[in-house]
């Protein structure tokens, strides 16, 4: 079969491998799939790349979203949950990064972390969705919690980004008054209203270092970029605000005080997909299935062929990748 298959310190490459083994071959609780789609998230182009922070084991195929039929189940697997034939999704957990991924024309993943694709979902808009989407829909149903439409305002950082992009347009969706931050305002404002943004902002509003606490302006906010981003957005969250992080692309840094927790009673609270269970992730599924407007989600994804996913590693590395791209590999 073909696979990307990249060496730790090495740029990756299309291979030709041996399949994975399936039926009597297969450890239990494993299934295998026959990949359709993939994504390319900003984490695969750091592993398309060889970086030893993400690539864990070696040799390892990237691609840390898989959306397939399922091919074979190995014995004793789940309750019988899965059956060969079913439309599923399986995100994080491990692939891409520890254990072979999406980019290849079959994967195994383990049973208890996947999904089934939600009935009015496509295999494809399953994949454009992937992890990104499901990071946003649980930084989402985080917030939800705390603040409500009609609250104030929410800032999303990292607007044009995969997880700001689905952010926008469900929190539009749900009735929430949304100003986006993008490094590229100018360009990409056009875009982030389609979206459902009312106002659009430069990042230097947030990104730049200042007081720990300063005039109130959200309600909460959904952060990818972290260090002094993030800072500012705990700066400027109203009394009782929530505030949800999920991402480090500015930094893993966090220069704030103790301010905007014991001043304004500020949550920050931490969203991690990769590891969630999987009861979340259906119920984040079935949000997303029923409050992510679907051709608002055809409209921010771009497709490339599987051949040429090593080729756009270096683009989203690089910030010149919007929205979300969707890797056809036997679709």
């Amino acid at each position: 079969m073909r696979a990307v298959v990249v060496e730790r310190g090495q740029r990756a490459t299309l291979r030709e491998v041996a399949p994975p083994l399936g039926g009597d071959g297969l450890e239990p609780g494993r299934v295998v799939v026959d990949v359709l789609w993939s994504s390319l998230n900003y984490k695969d182009g750091l592993a398309l790349a060889g970086d030893p922070g993400v690539v864990r084991v070696s040799p390892l195929v990237p691609g840390i979203d898989v959306v397939g039929r399922v091919l074979s189940v190995g014995p004793e697997t789940a309750d019988g949950s899965f059956a060969v034939g079913d439309l599923v999704v399986a995100t994080g957990a491990g692939l891409g990064e520890t254990r072979d991924g999406g980019f290849a024309d079959q994967a195994v993943v383990d049973a208890d972390t996947l999904v089934a694709v939600p009935a009015g979902i496509s295999a494809r808009q399953a994949a454009a969705i992937g992890t990104a989407g499901l990071t946003a829909m649980l930084s989402v149903l985080r917030l939800e919690r705390g603040v409500h439409p009609g609250d104030g305002e929410i800032v999303v950082t990292g607007a044009a980004g995969g997880v700001g992009s689905v952010a926008v347009a469900v929190l539009s969706r749900l009735g929430y008054s949304v100003t986006a931050s993008s490094g590229r305002a100018d360009e990409l404002g056009p875009y982030l209203r389609s979206l459902g943004a009312g106002t659009v902002i430069d990042r230097s509003e947030l990104g730049e270092p200042g007081k720990p606490i300063r005039r109130p302006r959200w309600a909460g906010g959904i952060d990818s970029v972290g260090s002094t981003t993030l800072a500012g957005v705990l700066a400027e969250t109203s009394w009782g605000g929530t505030v949800t992080a999920c991402g480090l692309a500015q930094g893993s840094d966090l220069p704030t005080t103790v301010l905007p927790f014991i001043l304004r009673s500020v949550t920050l609270a931490g969203i991690d997909s990769v590891q969630a269970p999987v009861a979340l992730r259906r119920w984040a599924w079935a949000r997303l299935a029923d409050d992510l407007d679907l051709d608002l989600l055809d409209s921010m994804t771009r497709e490339v062929a599987l051949d040429d996913v090593v080729a756009q590693g270096g683009a989203i590395l690089d910030g010149r990748v919007q929205g979300r791209t969707v890797v056809r590999v036997g679709a």
